[in-house]
């Protein structure tokens, strides 16, 4: 029942991610809307309209979010390939737990370099 559990989250995170990463690709890379989400004219992509979203906090709270979903839904897939190996129960809960560390341990990177670089450009901004 319990992995049921993980495996519907699995699922749910992939939609959640189709959609926070379909959101950022069309923001940043389609030519046609770019112009919405670059009013420091240029192109969407330049530093001072890349900073400009960087000092917003939805933006901030989107990649964190994205960064989330993605690599729960990366690691637990990452997980179950290596579960159909069918390998010795302590062997299962090493890699889990070594999987558990690493997402932490990245997510707590990618929050941190989210959380800086809109400080910085918070501070850029005035």
């Amino acid at each position: 029942m319990r992995e049921t559990k993980y495996w519907t989250w699995h699922m749910a995170a992939g939609v959640v991610v189709a959609f926070l990463l379909g959101m950022h690709m069309l923001i940043m890379h389609t030519g046609v809307l770019a112009h919405i989400y670059a009013p420091m004219g240029g192109e969407a992509v330049s530093q001072a309209n890349s900073q400009f979203r960087d000092s917003d906090v939805r933006f901030t709270v989107s990649y964190i979010l994205l960064l989330g979903f993605a690599l729960y839904h990366g690691l637990y897939g990452l997980r179950t390939i290596l579960f159909e190996l069918t390998l010795k129960p302590a062997v299962e809960r090493t890699v889990t737990a070594v999987l558990l560390v690493v997402g932490l341990g990245l997510f707590g990177l990618g929050v941190w370099g989210a959380i800086g670089a809109h400080a910085l450009a918070a501070a850029a901004r005035g």
